[in-house]
């Protein structure tokens, strides 16, 4: 594995747990007062009588593919009960295709989700208290494919990930609104060259580091992490650096250790996690060993892998083995040590999230149709089932509020 500088080719063209916690607040003002969220008031515009969420309810919403067979008709509302975990439907949110990727926006007050199509696209949507959600516009990407998304800790640039082009961009933020401007930078990835099997680079994830100066963009096709200053005021990445991963391993997601020291790597191809070292003056980033993921030799592509608050414990989701592995991090974010796997209880993990106080790990099993919600022990690390799942068409993305 190594490290040099960026080879890429520029075109025209988060704080998570800080906003987390401020939609939280916002959330539990609302509902405390009696008055609808904009998930509750959903039914109501499709026709159907809206029905006053119990105290203690949150929102969730679902991405999902629309062009598909078995996929839904827009973004998916739902609400989850904090004590239970229960899962209930509210709603759908339609006028956005393929909305398979979906990020709140800091203030809380605006959701993004990317239109998955050949012809790429992100769309802001407004989530006014007590209504429902609104679309604010469109923006085209500039690629193929866009499979992820986020959103800068300033709340003023959107970041995107072209897959299927291999490249990645970013579009301006109104602060006032939410709403997106014309992309102001479009870069793709030339180099390093694509590694076995693949047909060019695969842009999977664009992420702002914790130092909040540096964004890393993760790309299967290349087999490559690559490091840019965002320059806040022009909207531009600047490349700094790229680490490359062994020939094969087809990087798909990585997450930071709460100390901003370590980034856990999720190889999709190789079926293998990697622990890292990152700079955070540099931005750079010095991959480790390969590590297994439980799964033993059969097939299973890891999805996404996401770390604790308390950066004790690490949940890798293994499609195909349908799986969730734990692991224990040690050596203050350097080492990740396997612990087991944990059955998903559905088919295709393509996505987990916590909620957001982390009682509640969130699976959307894409090709059961299905959510599967576990209790997280924050003391020992365990995994508990919270009960049935909850049917839902085609889910590739969840994100509890």
């Amino acid at each position: 594995m190594t490290a040099g500088r960026s080879g890429t080719q520029t075109g025209p063209g988060p704080d998570r747990r800080r906003f987390l916690r401020t939609v939280a607040a916002s959330v539990a003002a609302t509902t405390g007062a009696g008055l609808l969220t904009a998930a509750d008031a959903a039914p109501a515009r499709a026709g159907h009588r809206a029905v006053r969420r119990p105290h203690g309810t949150r929102p969730l919403f679902l991405g999902t593919y629309t062009s598909k067979e078995g996929g839904g008709t827009g973004i998916g509302l739902a609400g989850y009960d904090t004590v239970t975990g229960q899962l209930t439907a509210t709603g759908v949110v339609p006028g956005v295709a393929d909305p398979s990727y979906l990020a709140l926006g800091p203030s809380g007050r605006t959701l993004y989700a990317v239109d998955e199509q050949q012809q790429g696209a992100v769309t802001a949507l407004a989530l006014p208290p007590g209504g429902p959600p609104t679309v604010l516009g469109t923006r085209s990407t500039g690629g193929a494919g866009p499979c992820h998304l986020s959103v800068h800790p300033t709340g003023r640039w959107l970041l995107s990930a072209n897959y299927l082009s291999g490249s990645v961009a970013v579009h301006p933020v109104d602060r006032a609104t939410g709403a997106l401007g014309e992309r102001t930078d479009l870069v793709t990835h030339t180099d390093p060259p694509p590694g076995p099997g693949q047909d060019g680079p695969h842009a999977h994830q664009i992420v702002t580091a914790p130092d909040r100066r540096h964004v890393l963009a993760v790309d299967l096709g290349n087999d490559t992490v690559y490091t840019y200053r965002l320059d806040t005021g022009a909207g531009k990445l600047r490349p700094s650096s790229y680490a490359t991963l062994r020939p094969g391993a087809g990087p798909r997601h990585l997450t930071f250790h709460p100390s901003g020291s370590f980034a856990y790597l999720a190889n999709e191809v190789d079926n293998t996690v990697v622990v890292c070292r990152y700079d955070l003056g540099s931005g750079r980033l010095t991959p480790g060993a390969p590590q297994p993921t439980g799964t033993g030799p059969g097939t299973s592509y890891p999805a996404q892998i996401l770390v604790t608050r308390n950066g004790r414990f690490a949940f890798l989701a293994n499609r195909g083995h349908n799986s969730l592995t734990r692991y224990a991090v040690e050596a203050g974010g350097a080492r990740l040590r396997l612990l087991d796997t944990v059955p998903v209880g559905g088919d295709f993990p393509r996505h987990i999230a916590f909620s957001p106080d982390e009682r509640w790990l969130f699976a959307a099993n894409q090709k059961s149709g299905s959510v599967t919600v576990f209790a997280v022990d924050a003391r020992r690390g365990t995994l508990t089932s919270a009960g049935a799942p909850f049917a839902a068409p085609m889910p590739v993305c969840v994100l509890p509020l």
